[in-house]
C-alpha cells in the first residue's frame, strides 16, 4: 500500500513540475505540491526531492531522449552513489511520465523557443487596378497578399502587400532560389 501511495505522489510531483515548467500553469505551486503530495516531509527534504526531479526532467526534456537513451540515463542515475542517486521507483516513474508526456513537453519547449512571431495565415487575390492616382495606365493586374503574423494565444498582426507583375516575378524568382538552396542541403545529407 505504501508503494502505491509513493508512486502516486511521485507521479503527481512529476506532473506538477511539468505544469509549472512546461505548461505555464500558474495555479500549481511548489507549496501546493508539498502540501498535497508530501505533507510529512520537511520543507528542506521536499525541496531537495523537487529540485532533483526537476533537474532530471529538464535533462531528459532538453535531450529529447528516446526510450533507449532514457533507459541508459536512468540506469546511470540509479547506480550513482550519494544524495544525487535515483531509486528504482523514481526511475520507473520518470520513465512512465516521459513515455506519456514526451510529445507534449517537446511541443511546449519548441513553442517557448520561438522568439519571433510566426506566420499564422496567408490570403491572396488578384485584382485589376481600374485607375491610377497619377494618371497612369488602368486595368493593370495587382496581387494583394495579407500575412497574419503572431504567436499562439496572442493577438495577430496583419501585413498587407501589393505587388505588380514585376514584383510577383521577383518574389517567385527568390522563392525558387530558396527552394534550390533547401534541395541542395536536403540532398547533401
Amino acid at each position: 500500500m505504501a508503494d502505491v501511495e509513493t508512486t502516486k505522489s511521485l507521479n503527481g510531483l512529476l506532473n506538477g513540475i511539468a505544469q509549472i515548467v512546461y505548461y505555464n500553469n500558474a495555479e500549481i505551486t511548489e507549496e501546493l505540491l508539498k502540501n498535497e503530495l508530501y505533507p510529512d516531509l520537511t520543507q528542506e527534504e521536499f525541496r531537495a526531492m523537487h529540485e532533483k526531479m526537476k533537474g532530471l526532467l529538464k535533462s531528459i526534456a532538453a535531450a529529447n531522449m528516446d526510450q533507449a537513451q532514457l533507459e541508459a540515463f536512468l540506469t546511470a542515475q540509479t547506480r550513482k552513489q550519494g544524495t544525487g542517486s535515483v531509486s528504482a521507483e523514481q526511475a520507473a516513474a520518470l520513465s512512465r511520465f516521459w513515455k506519456s508526456h514526451r510529445a507534449r513537453v517537446r511541443e511546449s519547449l519548441l513553442g517557448q523557443s520561438r522568439w519571433e512571431p510566426g506566420l499564422k495565415g496567408l490570403t491572396w487575390r488578384v485584382d485589376l487596378q481600374t485607375s491610377a492616382s497619377r494618371g497612369g495606365a488602368a486595368n493593370i493586374p495587382v496581387a494583394l497578399v495579407e500575412l497574419e503574423l503572431g504567436r499562439a494565444g496572442k493577438d495577430s498582426d496583419f501585413v498587407c502587400l501589393e505587388f505588380d507583375e514585376a514584383k510577383v516575378n521577383q518574389v517567385l524568382k527568390k522563392m525558387a532560389e530558396i527552394q534550390e538552396s533547401i534541395n541542395t542541403i536536403v540532398h547533401r545529407s
